[in-house]
């Protein structure tokens, strides 16, 4: 007699998988849910009117935006880094994926370019938006996501998620995925241009390989900056990115001034951070933070984007993805800082 299975041993096996690798999973989904999702790039309604489009279309930029992100998170692990490097290998990240996949950098006309394939451009390189997106990505497609998942998860921080293998089978994925975009788009750089770009990735790699995990961290002990200012510092550089595109069609200030803004906000924000937050409790100031990051875009989405198909449901998505982090980090918060006598 044959033997069968119940019906529901792949479904347990399925969930035993999901429940192992949650961590990863969710990063690899979070990376390109952010930035394509949540900025109406990759339209949500596309999965109701067209399922396999949207899953072929999503299984590539989790592909691309997963791979780098997971990358990157287990490069810093294994290296013992911290966040200065995140944000230099997301520096070189944006450059892979703007420049290289895609070649945003390089367009002279059009969508997603628009104005700024004139503001800002110069020698066949769209400079300002180059600055612009690979902020962007160092920022919002690796550093926050990353960052949330250890808020969900903290007890993956510090942990290797791959082998040797797996982490050569994600970068050959990632590499694929990059190559498959290349070959695909037009507009792609010239032999100056690639080797320009390509030695700023290098260099940005370089650097956050060297850089000591200490070089960037939050001032030990208690921090004065109330939740608000964590908030506002978070949202910087995104506001100063929203005020140089809603005047790139009729510029107010040169591009080299609005480069300078959108550098100035970042450091701005960085100070505030780094010396307001204080050390003694991380996943607060991680938190209010992330809020700042993500509470631009839903003020972008709501005002400025509302007429794209689908992108209000995913800002309610992720609104309520919030409030259910902050429940479950509202007891840590309660705990007494780390150190403190607990009588």
């Amino acid at each position: 007699m044959t033997r069968t299975h119940p019906p529901t041993r792949g479904w347990f096996a399925l969930r035993r998988f999901l429940t192992a690798h949650r961590a990863p999973i969710a990063l690899a989904v979070l990376a390109p849910s952010i930035p394509e999702l949540l900025t109406g790039s990759t339209p949500i309604t596309t999965l109701f009117f067209d399922p396999l489009l949207f899953l072929i279309q999503f299984a590539g930029i989790v592909a691309l935006y997963g791979g780098g992100a997971l990358l990157i998170r287990e490069v810093v692990v294994r290296l013992h880094r911290g966040w200065g490097s995140i944000l230099l290998l997301g520096a070189a990240y944006g450059i892979g994926e703007e420049g290289f996949a895609v070649h945003t950098f390089f367009e002279s006309t059009g969508a997603p370019v628009n104005a700024f394939a004139t503001y800002g451009h110069a020698g066949g390189v769209d400079w300002l938006w180059a600055l612009g997106l690979t902020v962007f990505h160092a920022t919002y497609s690796i550093a926050l996501p990353i960052l949330l998942v250890g808020l969900l998860y903290p007890e993956a921080r510090g942990v290797r998620w791959f082998s040797r293998r797996g982490l050569a089978g994600t970068a050959l994925v990632y590499l694929a995925i990059v190559t498959l975009f290349a070959v695909s788009t037009g507009h792609g750089p010239g032999p100056v241009d690639a080797a320009v770009f390509g030695a700023l990735a290098v260099g940005l790699i370089a650097l956050a390989l060297v850089l000591p995990a200490g070089a960037v961290r939050l001032r030990p002990g208690p921090g004065w900056a109330p939740a608000w200012v964590l908030v506002v510092a978070g949202s910087l550089p995104f506001d100063a990115w929203t005020f140089i595109d809603l005047q790139s069609a009729r510029p107010l200030v040169d591009a080299w001034v609005a480069a300078g803004v959108l550098v100035a906000a970042g450091a701005v924000a960085w100070g505030l951070i780094t010396q307001g937050g204080g050390g003694d409790r991380p996943d607060w100031v991680e938190f209010h933070v992330a809020l700042g990051m993500l509470g631009i875009l839903f003020f972008w989405d709501v005002l400025l984007e509302f007429a794209i198909p689908g992108i209000l449901l995913v800002t309610a998505v992720f609104v309520y993805f919030l409030y259910r982090l902050r429940g479950r980090l509202t007891a840590r918060w309660r705990a007494p800082p780390r150190g403190a006598s607990t009588g």
